[in-house]
């Protein structure tokens, strides 16, 4: 029997080798296409060391004003290039902190950065505009662990080591209904352009782990995501009203989406008006009871031209999710996903316009999300209990919805196969045989060109 922290890492390695190897297999986790390339990494000669500033990794000392006297060096020193903030191997134990420009945090091998679970002094910040309010209450909202607001050029990376977020407390506030404000994210970085996070693990975050929102030019790559099956609302990565975003080469398993991408909230989003554009998902291979790849459902700021592909899910709840709602307003346009393989899933895909919560009773409810030009090609799976479910509004048909080269199989004693309602659409070569919306002829082309 492996020690329970070796289990942590190994496993989940193991399970996402074996995984990709079957993927593989079939063609569906091959590409030598990258996106990273959107965010040049930069060198930085000035460098300087936790330790430097009194931090201690005995895993019981509180490195709160080291982590801060760190940044605020590197944030009025301002050396040329930018600085290095190094972590050596150890744990360091630490209250939320905010991040500065023109630096890099790096986490060495072994090192781990964690969150304390003092719950009453964590610091509060305004809602997003985008949405009102926060995200499970009203009124503000937790801090993120590691901030970042009106940054540049910020580098989170290492030799994988670990930011842990200790989100248990928070799950069982939420749980318990004893929470006062939204859950922190484990890193949030606003208004911010220039990211790029690679080669750290980061787990059990207390909300959602990634969440890039306003940000332009972010690349999140060679990550590991780790949270339990059961930990509430723990979303992998999800970038919210932000363009030019590459995610790619990260094994993700969790309680939520793995990916899901958002911008806004009803008549908050609607007002805000940003939108989710020009985002690449590439080979992403994770399990979850909720979705591997989604879209919404706050979607109220518009999400238009997302590529996603070669991704490899086992275990799910869903492989491919676009959901939205009434009083969303915004639209949900060009989108592709290609090169997917799922096993064991209650659903191969689902698209819907029932889904969601709203953040009060000012919603409009003759907002209508416009959901047209959604491209799903070569999808396979396998011991999937329901193929598809595409259900449209009725005052706002999902248009231009193309299925082909997609074979999902199941059970014979649980198998069920496509419901629609509302969709406009054309299929091409689609197993089990779509329904009648999705019409098989005249659509060839569309379905053979689109990708």
């Amino acid at each position: 029997m492996w020690p329970l922290s070796l289990s942590v890492v190994f496993l989940p390695c193991l399970a996402a080798f074996l995984l990709t190897a079957l993927s593989s297999a079939y063609g569906y986790g091959n590409s030598e296409a990258t996106c990273s390339g959107i965010v040049p990494l930069r060198y930085r000669n000035d460098k300087i060391s936790i330790t430097d500033f009194g931090g201690v990794g005995d895993g019981r000392t509180v490195n709160t004003k080291a982590f801060r006297a760190a940044i605020y060096r590197i944030q009025h020193l301002r050396r040329r290039g930018g600085t290095v903030l190094y972590i050596p191997p150890g744990v360091f134990l630490t209250e939320s902190f905010s991040l500065t420009s023109h630096m890099t945090l790096f986490l060495a091998r072994g090192a781990v950065i964690k969150a304390v679970q003092d719950t009453w002094n964590w610091p509060l910040i305004d809602p997003l505009p985008s949405y009102g309010r926060g995200r499970e209450l009203p009124g503000a909202r937790y801090m993120s662990f590691i901030h970042g607001d009106g940054l540049r050029d910020v580098v989170i990376t290492g030799q994988n080591g670990t930011i842990d977020g200790q989100g248990e407390v928070w799950w069982n506030m939420w749980r318990s209904r004893t929470l006062k404000f939204t859950r922190p994210n484990l890193i949030e970085l606003k208004n911010s352009k220039e990211i790029i996070i690679s080669n750290v693990i980061f787990q059990n975050s207390p909300f959602w782990n990634i969440h890039p929102v306003y940000c332009s030019n972010v690349v999140i790559h060679h990550v590991t995501i780790l949270a339990p099956q059961d930990s509430p609302n723990t979303d992998g990565i999800d970038p919210d009203s932000s363009n030019n975003v590459c995610i790619e080469d990260s094994y993700i398993s969790t309680g939520d989406d793995l990916v899901a991408i958002k911008s806004g909230w009803d008549e908050y989003g609607i007002a805000f008006g940003r939108p989710s554009s020009n985002i690449t998902i590439r080979r992403i291979t994770g399990s979850s009871p909720y979705a591997g790849i989604a879209i919404g459902s706050e979607t109220s700021g518009g999400i238009k031209n997302i590529v996603a592909e070669h991704i490899s899910l086992s275990n799910m709840g869903v492989g491919v999710n676009i959901k939205t709602n009434i009083g969303r307003g915004g639209y949900i346009k060009n989108i592709k996903i290609s090169n997917v393989y799922v096993e064991n899933a209650k659903y191969g895909i689902k698209i819907a316009g029932d889904t969601g919560d709203h953040p009060d009773a000012y919603y409009n409810p003759k907002a209508l999300p416009v959901v047209k030009g959604i491209h799903i090609n070569n999808v396979w799976g396998v011991n999937v209990q329901n193929a598809g479910s595409i259900q449209g509004l009725k005052g706002s048909p999902f248009t231009g919805i193309c299925l082909s080269e997609i074979n999902l199989h199941g059970s014979l004693n649980s198998y069920r196969t496509w419901k629609c309602s509302d969709v406009i659409g054309t299929s091409l070569k689609v197993s089990p045989w779509p329904c009648s919306e999705l019409r098989a002829t005249g659509g060839s082309y569309l379905c053979s060109s689109s990708f």
